[in-house]
């Protein structure tokens, strides 16, 4: 992906010493692994006693002969006692993991009165972060050992927001907000996912959070916050990618889920408004209000793009005029 500013120099996120989990970077890993470890261990152990039971009863009770196989004495199949034991002990256990998880969710869905917020968006096919001071970036980036709150909405269909090194997920829904909190504990650069399937480039939707070393963060967001130092065409190619319109157009010449952008401006297109010359108030009128004029023979499915500076709605333009 591209940003605005390189993401600073962190090691990516190293391997886990579990065999299963990755490795743990945040507090809210603690509700969630010891919990997993113990349902898993005691259901190999589970496992190999029944397995152990098996092979022994297959021996223990062969048949030798056909006459060895007949009864030759009345036998029972029902042992009351057994069958308590086998459904008290784990009626224990089952409730020991209830009590255990319900204060695991408990923990994991109150976040901290000082959570650090931050606004995700998800959208076909592509994450957007949007920080405090208004500045937007396809790059989830954080301070460590600071707490912080996910505030998350979809402008589509469903997404999943899924980050594994700190053991959270949470659906993004469209219409309503929801939302998860972590507090890193190591600096490093970890991947995103979502998981829930959201169509063809579902598996496309990656992104990355950035953990960033203590005053780290604060630094990346003063020069990450400074626009107007870019050139406009660099800078509206940084933003058509950080906004998720590549996802969308492409700069080829070949048509996707909406028209290419090369050789458009400049072209007249036909419309559900009837025929309009591709214009620079016409590329602003679909950007800000894109089923307008929607061009015949695609789907109707942009979003609505916002940005935080004119400059930088300017900028989208002047690159798409660029592409020749």
């Amino acid at each position: 992906m591209t940003n605005l500013q390189p993401a600073p120099n962190l090691p990516k996120s190293p391997p886990s010493p579990d065999f299963w989990m990755p490795k743990s970077a945040s507090v809210t890993s603690e509700h969630v692994d010891w919990i997993w470890d113990f349902m898993v261990w005691m259901s190999v152990v589970s496992a190999i006693m029944i397995l152990g039971a098996m092979i022994y009863f297959c021996f223990k009770y062969q048949a030798k002969s056909r006459s060895a196989n007949e009864y030759a004495e009345k036998s029972t199949d029902h042992n009351t006692t057994l069958e308590i034991v086998w459904s008290v002990i784990p009626l224990f256990v089952v409730i020991a993991l209830f009590v255990w998880g319900f204060q695991g969710f408990v923990e994991l869905r109150t976040p901290p009165a000082n959570s650090f917020e931050i606004r995700a968006t998800g959208q076909k096919w592509k994450w957007l972060f949007e920080y405090p001071n208004g500045y937007t970036d396809d790059t989830l980036h954080v301070p460590v050992d600071r707490p912080v709150r996910i505030v998350i909405n979809s402008t589509d269909v469903l997404h999943s927001l899924f980050i594994p090194n700190f053991r959270v997920k949470m659906d993004a829904v469209p219409g309503r907000y929801t939302d998860l909190w972590f507090k890193a504990t190591e600096p490093g650069d970890y991947p995103i996912f979502c998981t829930e399937y959201c169509g063809t480039s579902h598996s496309d939707m990656l992104s990355r959070v950035i953990v960033h070393p203590a005053g780290g963060y604060e630094a990346w967001m003063d020069k990450a916050s400074n626009t107007d130092a870019v050139p406009l065409v660099e800078l509206g190619k940084m933003m058509a990618d950080k906004k998720g319109c590549l996802v969308c157009h492409t700069t080829d010449g070949t048509p996707k889920i909406g028209p290419s952008w090369k050789g458009l401006f400049g072209k007249t297109e036909s419309t559900s408004a009837g025929s309009i010359p591709v214009d620079e108030n016409y590329l602003r009128e679909s950007i800000t209000d894109p089923q307008a004029k929607v061009v015949n023979g695609f789907p109707p499915s942009m979003p609505v793009t916002t940005f935080r500076k004119d400059r930088e709605l300017d900028a989208v333009i002047a690159y798409i005029k660029s592409l020749k």
